[in-house]
């Protein structure tokens, strides 16, 4: 039940960047119960190939519990993280990651499912479908 909910605010987040005409990846950090973090890809705004919503969400989670590890906090994501955010995430060792839609193109499971810390939980597929749809519609809509 909370993976739904706090994965429906990831949504909105990923909502917030299609409106930005940001490819809708959302994002939340959850830790003691309550969300620390919250953001969505910021790739074009910044100019930034690197600006993905996790490696917003890795900073600013990071920055509120004034250290860089991520241990005890969840990560709600609307889209499988690529290899560049798994990494990061291993290197923030987080407790627990949690994601709504695979991406077979480009995810981490595809290139290396071990990169992320080996203490890191992971639940997959949570409203999968409505976060593959925001992705299909928002790219409909580029064509």
């Amino acid at each position: 039940m909370n993976d739904e909910l706090f994965m429906r605010e990831a949504l909105r987040a990923a909502r917030e960047a299609a409106a930005e005409r940001e490819v809708p990846i959302g994002g939340v950090v959850v830790c003691g119960g309550r969300i620390i973090a919250r953001a969505h890809n910021l790739t074009e705004r910044l100019t930034d190939v690197t600006a993905h919503a996790e490696m917003q969400l890795i900073g600013m989670a990071a920055d509120y519990l004034g250290g860089k590890y991520l241990n005890d906090c969840t990560l709600y994501v609307t889209v499988e993280p690529c290899p560049m955010c798994a990494a990061a995430l291993a290197w923030a060792q987080l407790g627990r990651l949690v994601y709504g839609a695979a991406d077979p193109k480009r995810g981490y499971t595809l290139f290396s499912p071990s990169l992320l810390h080996p203490r890191t939980e992971v639940t997959a597929g949570v409203l999968a479908s409505e976060a593959a749809s925001l992705m299909t519609d928002f790219f409909k809509q580029q064509r």
